[in-house]
């Protein structure tokens, strides 16, 4: 069974929809990672212990290169979809 236009352009609109949220993630994503090295820093130079705060810092690096991951995804499907909505001709009536 064939997709009608009208439901590959909203599954379009859904996924760029979800590339905006994903782009913010992103970005908080990116501050949320400054905001603990700042921590690890004060931690450090306080002499206090700083490994459990570093972790926490390695491990949100690697959540973020899995956010980044899932966008290209994301784009990739944008793409797909973009090109199926284009590919269909106009409709006269």
């Amino acid at each position: 069974m064939a997709i009608s236009l009208a439901e590959r352009t909203e599954q379009l609109h859904a996924e760029q929809r979800l590339l905006v949220k994903a782009d913010l993630d992103i970005d908080e994503g990116w501050q949320r990672i400054r905001n603990q090295e700042d921590l690890v820093r004060e931690l450090q130079a306080g002499g206090h212990d700083s490994r459990h705060a570093e972790r926490l810092v390695n491990l949100l690096k690697q959540t973020l290169v899995e956010w980044e991951r899932h966008r290209t995804l994301i784009i990739q499907r944008v793409h797909f979809l973009q090109r199926e909505v284009d590919a269909v001709p106009p409709t006269t009536n």
